[in-house]
């Protein structure tokens, strides 16, 4: 590492009614790989619009390579060597690599009639994208790689703008184990050419191997910055959170009763085959798999989002026919879906609209809506929740991501589903968030719901499901409880290996 690029001194910044960034001070060095961690609500988000000039900071100053930065709008940022790769990409599916790379800042063969080089913009990204070790070619249109290619193609554009500072956001949210590790090594080859980093994420664990060091925030206020090497895991979340978590799966067992929910032989050509399973109440019922092992696409086919060509469907022991999600709505079954700002959530309207918006029919009265009573029942699962927001009438697309993810819930929570599909139920949420969220799980079960739950995360499908399913291309390959849920039974089968057969080595 070398001397101070990038300094924040004594940055506040107020909105209406809140303080955001309370006297923040943060220095990043050249070279640097800069952790940054907090819960949702920490203010992660207002910091880094704070450095990229979409925010001003109403006290403060801020400095970038040795000089002042006044007046910093997001577009003198860039031009400063500060460039930002936020969690959802800003590309053009449609366009080639080389054209998002050069969007923007097309280099021209011709400057009066406006003619662009191509040759040397595909010339150049091959270059660029060369040393950081990608093998991408240019003119593959950006919609049709991967999302860990895609993140790639974001740094590549960071680089072309001779960036000397690279912001990442939720880097790894969205990615493989395989991505995830290639993008990590990506980010060290940045180091190496002196590119800084700030590198901001809720997995702790990946924070910890790839920073040089950590700032840790809550509440909008700096809590330490510290040397990643002096510090455990259980040290940055105890900083995060203010306290300690002492367990971090708090699985509660609930009595398992009757038969809440089983699908026979759900097929869709191509994309699963043959899928049989019941879930009971007071169960969590786990699915692990790799990503692409078709988890998500069987539920979102067991709830009408996407068409079967087979399959059975009964609820309670009865079949029901489910050809649209209004049908698994009213079958009392609830899809909290893995993109809940696509799926979820209308960003654009506020917290009441949204946590009632399914349940909107228990609400009509004649003509009439009782929004007395919307209003009443959106104010009681904020509060239930612990969303952090000033009112209900906050639009959901200004809450932070572990808050978004509490009024989806809530939104399902007010149908009185008894059956509640969540997939990646924690995914972007901090260490304090989870555990919330987990004891919501439990609350679900102690009243006699029946929970199925997605989870990438293999300890966390583990630390609170009571059976787990593996999937491995469209097929269940194992179902597992007890003393058989370990590690090892799980990867042999997520990877479609018999239990008597070796893991392939690394």
């Amino acid at each position: 590492m070398g001397d101070v690029l990038f300094s924040l001194k004594n940055v506040t910044k107020r909105f209406p009614g809140v303080l955001a960034l309370n006297n923040v001070s943060i220095d990043v060095q050249s070279g640097e790989i800069h952790g940054l961690v907090g819960e949702n609500g920490a203010e992660k988000s207002t910091l880094i619009k704070t450095i990229t000039g979409a925010y001003t900071p109403d006290e403060g100053e801020i400095y970038f390579d040795s000089k002042k930065l006044e007046n910093i709008t997001p577009h003198s940022s860039i031009l400063a060597g500060i460039a930002c790769i936020y969690q959802e990409l800003n590309q053009v599916p449609q366009m080639t690599v080389y054209e998002n790379i050069y969007l923007g800042r097309e280099e021209l063969s011709n400057n009066s009639l406006g003619i662009t080089n191509i040759t040397l913009m595909r010339e150049e990204s091959k270059k660029i994208l060369s040393t950081l070790g990608l093998h991408i070619d240019p003119d593959t249109p950006v919609g049709s790689l991967g999302v860990g290619k895609q993140q790639m193609v974001e740094i590549a554009k960071a680089v072309r703008t001779n960036a000397k500072m690279i912001i990442m956001d939720e880097p790894t949210a969205s990615l493989s184990a395989h991505e995830t590790e290639e993008l990590l090594e990506i980010i060290r080859r940045l180091k190496s050419r002196g590119v800084s980093v700030i590198f901001i994420s809720h997995r702790i664990d990946e924070v910890k191997t790839i920073t040089d060091r950590i700032t840790v925030m809550r509440d909008g206020n700096m809590v330490a910055t510290v040397d990643t090497a002096d510090v455990t895991l259980d040290d940055i979340v105890k900083m995060m959170v203010g306290r300690d978590i002492t367990q971090k799966y708090p699985k509660v067992k609930a009595k398992i009763g009757k038969e809440m929910l089983r699908v026979e032989g759900l097929t869709r050509k191509g994309v699963m085959e043959n899928i049989s399973f019941a879930v009971h109440e007071g169960e969590v019922l786990g699915f692990a798999g790799l990503v692409g092992s078709g988890r998500t696409e069987t539920m979102r086919a067991l709830t009408g989002v996407d068409p079967l060509d087979a399959g059975k469907v009964f609820v309670e022991g009865r079949e029901v026919h489910i050809r649209m999600p209004r049908d698994s709505i009213n079958a009392g079954i609830a899809f909290l879906t893995e993109d809940r700002k696509g799926q979820g959530l209308i960003l654009i309207q506020d917290i009441e609209f949204n946590s009632t918006l399914v349940n909107l029919k228990n609400y009509v009265s004649g003509l009439f809506l009782r929004l007395k009573n919307c209003k009443e029942d959106a104010e009681y699962m904020v509060k239930e929740m612990r969303t952090r927001t000033p009112s209900i009438n906050q639009l959901a697309g200004n809450l932070s991501g572990g808050n978004q993810q509490k009024v989806v819930i809530a939104k399902w929570l007010l149908t009185k589903s008894k059956i509640f599909i969540i997939d990646e139920p924690t995914r972007g949420i901090d260490v304090g968030a989870k555990v919330e969220v987990y004891n919501l799980i439990n609350k679900l079960t102690s009243e006699g719901a029946a929970v199925i739950m997605i989870s990438s995360e293999m300890d966390e499908c583990m630390g609170m499901s009571d059976r787990i399913m593996v999937m491995y291309e469209g097929r269940i390959m194992a179902e597992l409880s007890g003393g058989d849920i370990t590690q090892e039974k799980i990867m042999y089968a997520a990877s479609g290996l018999p239990s008597s057969s070796k893991l392939p080595s690394a």
